[in-house]
């Protein structure tokens, strides 16, 4: 065997965290040997409520994929409005930071042709085995790789490989499409559930005349999963009118992520909805897939050679140590949110102090969508209008 047959890194997953992976280890090592592996051909559609927070832009342009950014940027009107409410109570604002409402068939494909721009090899292929030992990875029996990246989704197959199961928590979501009537035009609209939460429906604008609407609840275990018509009359009952004419509807279970996130040592690096990474408190998870995508091909772009001095030799740990610099603030943060705002008085309160004070609203936003984390001011906001 030559070191030809041995792919540096193989991705498998070619959604965001996978593309992104694939952009880091070739923006790190324009030299090295990806493959992209995914059981779909591209354009695919995927469950999402499609708002592309702007942090994910930002980690794109450190990945060197600024012409993919302008050209999203260029084609897709940036929403700058967020209107959150709770029965008769709600706020709404202007966001610190616009966002864009990009259907991930479109998100999705741009991110992989960008990633074969750059140099990595994609194909088509649904992977069935999983087998590690100390010099590599053997996928299939037939792919030979020095580092895997696991961004195969919610069930992964790969995740399952290490004996990992499904994170503790699970959350369901329902999408659809459907017209943007003139009173949610410009906007993203959440309305929260008064009986069951954490709970909301959704409407983002498109800009083109069309929303992503949808549903999405936190499962209280996993026999009590909402039938479909369910979660239909739930969206319906809280955004009134969004059901009508709607169509391409598509579910998906979100993995919520908690305080304590666990990559183990290896030769697999998890990232996005393989590595069990939503936000417990929106449902959030592209942000989480790039940017854990990013750092996982950077560490298996240079861990498939010889490590960096003072850096863990081990894949694992090194993708470990670097999600936890990353993200160890705002997952303690969001896992203490996700469930204080299963308490509608915590919710009630925390839009109050959004009505009172746009920095309040603005720490909400960054803890709800990127990399924020609980500040003192979002705290003070909570206690001082929790007493009204």
């Amino acid at each position: 065997m030559t070191s030809d047959d041995i792919w540096d890194v193989v991705v498998v997953g070619a959604g965001p965290a996978g593309s992104s992976a694939a952009l880091s280890a070739l923006h790190e090592r324009p030299d090295a040997r990806v493959l992209l592996l995914d059981r779909s051909g591209f354009p695919r559609d995927k469950s999402c409520g499609d708002g592309i927070a702007p942090h994910v832009f930002d980690v794109l342009r450190s990945l060197g994929a600024d012409e993919t950014v302008r050209e999203l940027q260029h084609r897709h009107r940036a929403v700058e409005t967020l209107e959150l409410s709770m029965g008769a109570q709600g706020v709404t604002r202007r966001m610190r930071r616009s966002a864009l409402v990009v259907p991930r068939a479109q998100f999705d494909a741009r991110l992989v042709d960008a990633a074969v721009g750059a140099g990595g090899v994609l194909r088509r292929h649904r992977v069935r085995t999983v087998d590690t030992s100390s010099r590599g990875v053997l996928i299939d029996g037939t792919i030979r790789a020095r580092v895997v990246v696991a961004a195969d989704g919610a069930r992964s197959g790969v995740r399952r490989s290490l004996g990992l199961g499904l994170p503790p928590r699970m959350a369901l979501g329902l999408r659809a499409y459907a017209p943007t009537p003139r009173s949610r035009a410009g906007r993203q609209v959440i309305r929260f559930g008064q009986d069951r939460q954490p709970s909301y429906a959704w409407a983002f604008d498109r800009g083109d005349g069309w929303s992503n609407v949808g549903y999405g609840e936190v499962l209280s275990d996993r026999l009590s999963t909402p039938s479909h018509a369910l979660m239909v009359q739930r969206l319906e009952d809280l955004l009134p009118g969004s059901t009508s004419a709607a169509h391409s509807w598509l579910g998906h279970h979100l993995p919520l992520s908690t305080a304590r996130w666990h990559q183990p040592a290896g030769r697999i690096l998890l990232a996005g909805d393989a590595a069990g990474l939503i936000n417990p408190l929106s449902g959030e998870g592209i942000y989480y897939a790039v940017a854990t995508g990013a750092c996982a091909g950077r560490v298996a772009a240079l861990r498939a050679t010889s490590p960096p001095e003072g850096q863990p030799a081990d894949p694992g740990t090194a993708h470990r140590e670097g999600v936890r610099r990353l993200l160890r603030a705002n997952l303690v943060s969001t896992a203490i949110a996700g469930r204080m705002v299963s308490k509608p008085l915590v919710l009630s309160a925390g839009l109050r102090a959004s009505v009172a004070d746009q920095k309040v609203f603005d720490d909400l936003v960054e803890l709800a969508l990127g990399p924020g984390r609980l500040t003192p001011r979002i705290l003070r906001g909570l206690i001082r209008h929790g007493r009204q």
